[in-house]
């Protein structure tokens, strides 16, 4: 019986495309003061320079079956404002189950997701999430817990984690808040984000996942960035 393995990590790459929303600040009265913003109004704040082009070389890996079957896909990636996403595959060896049905379909996601008016659906905004409590890490940073404002294989229910000065998104990570299949029990995924010229990019990305039948299940993506936004990118 052959298992759609597209479905779980195709999602769950799609899910943690991360968008840096924007949030409406409430007016203060006429003789009060501003209130200062928190880390998670700064977070949400539109960013100063956003990410709107580059090129960058992908490393994709997945494995199901308690790692016996795996495989990898190398490919450049560009965004370009007026032509989308596009990738182009360099290299792609192991099973040609797993390049085909998850590691190439991840990057079609991805490309549809960007290139289709719902680009923004999945963001982190205020009207797809709630931001709890706000408490330190072991790495310096400040963990602001997440909850979707509805079930949706799109967003996710966990913590991000934020540079505390700059409110720079450092990682997201948590579960899918809905299975986007009959045969996945859980998806966890994590992705790590880094600011390269001067600009916030994400770096990594990991899932893992429970799928009936075949087992544990896993995914990971890097991004080594050659220009970001028309500049080269002089160290990664």
């Amino acid at each position: 019986m052959m298992l759609n393995t597209q479905g779980w990590l195709g999602c769950a790459i799609v899910t943690v495309t991360v968008g840096m929303g924007t949030v409406s600040a409430r007016s203060a009265g006429q003789n009060e003061p501003a209130p200062a913003p928190s880390i998670v109004d700064r977070f949400l704040a539109p960013d100063d320079q956003p990410l709107v082009s580059y090129r960058a070389f992908r490393r994709l890996t997945a494995s199901t079956r308690g790692g016996r079957l795996r495989a990898t896909v190398e490919a450049w990636t560009t965004l370009d404002p007026e032509k989308g996403f596009a990738f182009e595959i360099t290299k792609a060896e192991g099973s040609a189950v797993i390049r085909r049905r998850v590691l190439i379909a991840a990057l079609e996601a991805e490309q549809e997701a960007v290139n289709s008016r719902d680009a923004e659906r999945p963001s982190l905004t205020r009207s797809n999430y709630d931001f709890l409590g706000i408490s330190g890490d072991r790495d310096h940073l400040m963990k602001v817990d997440v909850r979707p404002r509805r079930k949706h294989v799109m967003l996710i229910e966990g913590s991000v984690f934020l540079e505390s000065d700059s409110a720079d998104l450092v990682r997201l990570e948590g579960e899918l808040s809905r299975r986007p299949s009959f045969w996945t029990r859980r998806v966890r995924v994590v992705r790590e984000y880094r600011r390269l010229e001067g600009i916030h990019v994400p770096v990594a990305m990991r899932s893992a996942a429970d799928v009936l039948v075949v087992g544990a299940s896993s995914f990971e993506m890097t991004y080594e960035y050659a220009v970001i936004n028309g500049r080269m990118v002089t160290h990664q």
